[in-house]
């Protein structure tokens, strides 16, 4: 007992090796979520314990963040990619992942806050502090991600801890020395280098994809990083700015810093422009390079729209808006999903009482391809990039088919969304398989599209899994009946398809 009150060991179980041995023994191997949240727990206990030695406490997170690792990519892959996940579910994977990083990166931060001490434990951790400094970066950064997935804001104080965890890596003298981040993670990375991820990521303007394509593009983001230009120099092609002291997200030159700092930094897409043109080309032609590490096997339809998206964020000049915008302020009722859309343009509105039921906009600002809005009072989680909307401008009687095309959350119950118009005139109709002419219950609710149309061509919204490009689809209309054969899908929501077929008067 006397022994113990001069013992340097913490006063943690796994200050004992052979206790932090067993405890990364007995994560569970088939269930992620708890291996996930039996770590953040362990970690969530070391930002509260004292005694430890800086050098053995970064020993112990390192140990614990190898061993998760496995488990947050399976994690992670499960909410991009699971079809059926509840809203609750997609929450507690979220929540999970979001807190595990901030675990983390706490912990890097306090490693890193007594780096410089005069003790043996700091002089100990001198050869793996570029390691510490990275790692700390990339949770950070990985923070930022997590928050883009829901397309919340990025909060100040987020871009103020990565800023000073690179800053104090450049102090240390650790910022460009090459490492491996994981064991089993290859290639090369910096502190410098994670740090320049998380601006370019946020530059890329993530708010009008949806979450598989905002991880897409992340992993884009590190395949071409090594030709983004970075430093603390204005150079004549720089594209955009950061003061790294400051609490502040990445800006365009366009917008030119108030005072010269010496946390400044600069950067550019430099070289990358061009090669990413080139990838373009061969994706296009139905190929996906064998050195692309993209977390899994993508068709290039997947990946196209990600790699164009990427291509006007990353021009030297930024993307120009295809239609003027003229700022107004009116309101605009707004029914959501294909159901509630099909019963729109049925006509069936006023007789079910649906405009009982629609949400209240404020419109900001309005174009010819659509509007620009502010929602008060986000309710749920429905509302997401590629949701389908009707919607009435206030004083109109006519409505608005639309797809939500960008979207950020200002706060927890304030949200802005750029919206496209698909359609400002539409008909709702059944829809046959020609195959099954005479069949009962066999009918496809059909929105037809009235604008954009090529000569002898249609557009139709269908529900979700409809299309089948070896079927085609008769209805009547007007005294007459119509035959569409499918010529290709046009993109798919959480409820609904957008399809293009050529359509046939029969009499």
């Amino acid at each position: 007992m006397i022994m113990s009150l001069f013992s340097s060991r913490p006063d943690h179980p796994l200050a004992d090796p052979k206790e932090l041995k067993r405890v990364i023994a007995e994560i569970p191997v088939d269930n992620t979520f708890k291996a996930v949240d039996e770590i953040s727990g362990w970690l969530e206990s070391l930002g509260n314990a004292d005694g430890f030695r800086v050098d053995l406490l970064f020993d112990v997170v390192r140990q614990l963040d190898d061993a998760a690792q496995p488990h947050l990519k399976r994690l992670a892959r499960d909410y991009l990619t699971s079809p059926r996940l509840s809203r609750a579910e997609e929450k507690k994977l979220w929540a999970v992942s979001f807190g595990y990083w901030g675990f983390l990166a706490h912990l890097g931060q306090r490693c890193l806050a007594k780096a410089g001490d005069k003790d043996k434990g700091a002089e100990a951790l001198k050869p793996v502090l570029p390691l510490l400094a990275a790692r700390t970066v990339a949770a950070l950064a990985q923070q930022i991600k997590w928050v883009e997935f829901r397309y919340g804001p990025v909060g100040h104080e987020l871009w103020q801890q990565i800023g000073q965890a690179y800053l104090q890596a450049e102090s240390l003298k650790v910022a460009h020395k090459p490492l491996q981040l994981y064991p089993n993670q290859p290639g090369a990375t910096t502190v410098g280098g994670e740090y320049l991820h998380a601006l370019v990521f946020h530059a890329s303007s993530m708010d009008s994809l949806m979450p598989l394509e905002i991880e897409l593009a992340d992993r884009f983001i590190a395949h071409f990083l090594p030709g983004f230009e970075f430093g603390s120099e204005a150079k004549h092609n720089s594209v955009y700015w950061v003061d790294a002291a400051q609490p502040m997200a990445p800006m365009r030159m366009a917008k030119i810093p108030a005072a010269v700092t010496p946390t400044l930094r600069f950067f550019s897409p430099g070289a990358v422009p061009k090669a990413l043109d080139e990838l373009m080309h061969v994706v296009e032609r139905g190929e996906v390079p064998g050195e692309l590490n993209l977390g899994g096997q993508y068709l290039p339809k997947t990946l196209l729209p990600v790699l164009r998206h990427l291509a006007l964020y990353w021009a030297p000049q930024p993307p120009l808006r295809e239609h003027q915008r003229h700022n107004v302020k009116t309101r605009l009722s707004v029914l959501r999903g294909f159901d509630d859309s099909f019963t729109v343009f049925a006509g069936d509105v006023a007789r079910t009482g649906k405009e009982r039921t629609a949400e209240s906009w404020v419109v900001e600002n309005v174009s010819l391809g659509g509007f620009g809005a502010a929602i008060e009072g986000v309710e749920g989680d429905w509302l997401k990039v590629g949701s389908l909307l009707s919607m009435q401008p206030e004083g109109g009687d006519n409505w608005v088919l639309g797809v939500v095309r960008r979207f950020s959350k200002e706060s927890e119950r304030q949200a802005s969304v750029g919206i496209q118009t698909l359609a400002r005139q539409a008909l709702s109709i059944d829809l046959r398989p020609r195959a099954s002419t005479y069949a009962v219950g066999n009918n496809i609710p059909g929105i037809r599209l009235h604008e954009d149309r090529s000569p002898g061509e249609v557009k139709m919204v269908l529900p979700i899994a409809s299309f089948d490009l070896r079927e085609s689809l008769e209805y009547s209309h007007g005294g007459k009946r119509y035959l569409l054969t499918p010529i290709e899908l046009l993109e798919s929501g959480a409820d609904y398809e957008i399809a293009r077929y050529r359509e046939l008067v029969e009499g």
